[in-house]
């Protein structure tokens, strides 16, 4: 059995699984498990994080850091030809 982090399963490793509710609502237990899904436990805790700081922060993408525009090196050539 793989995972989502893409580490191997087997009976050795098995008890690092965990049910992890997709919704977060932990009363939400569909008989065709559509809400479930296993995951490690470091990757259960991250989706925990995630959905903490959700809820604290509001929405990941008005939070999520805007790309960079500078260039700091975009006219280097110039420069470097100026001080010849």
């Amino acid at each position: 059995m793989r995972g989502r982090c893409a580490r191997e399963f087997d009976r050795k490793n098995l008890s690092e699984l965990t049910v992890h509710h997709v919704d977060h609502n932990h009363d939400n237990n569909p008989g065709d498990g559509s809400n479930w899904e296993l995951l490690c436990v470091y990757c259960h805790d991250e989706e925990h994080s995630k959905f903490e700081s959700y809820v604290r922060y509001g929405s990941t993408e008005a939070t999520r850091a805007k790309p960079a525009t500078h260039n700091p090196f975009a006219d280097l050539k110039a420069k470097m030809e100026d001080k010849n």
